[in-house]
């Protein structure tokens, strides 16, 4: 079984100890590709994903500004992410948004930050990953503005919204990606809004070290554990794991232009396993 981890912070401080063998578990669990989020700690550091891309042909990064820390972004840090948008392995923006359930930083500032990420990307040519946590009129209204005459789309990341929220997100060209919440008891919306969306337009991932899956709740998350997450869409849609990882893994490649990386081969893994 073949899977692709559409977000993960493999950078953190969290896997400081152990990554080597995190990244082995994950590569023995079926994961052929990893997309390595570049938002780090804060704008001190902007290029934190980038050497996990250049040491792994399997590991893809973002760069990009978390709404958390937009109190804090100047100028130069805008024209370092330009900067580093042009590398080979940055896919895409992100992640980005606004997040109104913590506001660790003022709402006007994450608006404005966001606005101007947007502008920095559309510049480069790269989808955006959202962040959004109880912001979901706001960022798709924002969304729509500046970001839908672009044509370039994006992801929308952990999604947590309606099923109306993930329809207007597909209709400007975003996949909607779901995480390790969605195999909580008390998620049934999210398994519903999983169930209800056309399955080329899913992803998975586990948005490590947070929001480890039921069966590892309380846990560090890390990326072998987006199976579990593929195993509980396959039981809404009354699909099986394998058809749920090709369909995700799929629609990954198809949206981001992906071939198989070259590791695949060698490991031994087909895409149809």
């Amino acid at each position: 079984m073949e899977l692709i981890d559409s977000h993960a912070h493999i950078d953190f401080p969290q896997f400081a100890e152990d990554r080597d063998d995190m990244l082995e578990r994950a590569r023995a669990a079926g994961v052929s590709t990893l997309l390595a989020i570049g938002t780090g700690p804060g704008p001190e550091k902007l290029d934190s994903a980038l050497p996990f891309a250049e040491q792994h042909d399997w590991i893809y990064a973002t760069v990009g500004i978390h709404p958390h820390e937009a109190k804090e972004v100047t100028s130069q840090h805008l024209e370092e992410l330009a900067r580093l948008a042009q590398h080979p392995k940055v896919i895409a923006w992100g992640e980005i948004g606004l997040d109104y359930y913590y506001d660790h930083s003022p709402r006007e500032a994450q608006a404005r930050v966001f606005r101007d990420q947007m502008a920095l990307a559309r510049r480069a040519k790269k989808p955006i990953i959202i962040h959004c946590r109880d912001a979901w009129t706001d960022c798709l209204n924002m969304i729509e503005e500046h970001w839908r005459p672009t044509g370039l789309g994006g992801i929308l990341h952990c999604f947590t919204g309606t099923l109306d929220d993930a329809r207007r997100g597909m209709d400007m060209g975003f996949l909607i990606s779901f995480a390790g919440n969605s195999t909580y008891p008390k998620t049934q919306n999210l398994r519903d809004v999983a169930k209800a969306l056309p399955l080329e337009k899913i992803l998975i991932e586990t948005d490590a070290p947070y929001l480890a899956p039921q069966p590892y709740r309380g846990k560090r998350n890390e990326p072998a554990y987006v199976a579990e997450v593929a195993r509980t869409l396959a039981t809404v849609r009354d699909l099986t794991p394998e058809e749920i990882a090709a369909a995700t893994t799929g629609n990954f490649r198809r949206f981001f232009g992906l071939a198989q990386p070259a590791s695949l081969a060698a490991s031994g893994l087909k895409a149809d396993e």
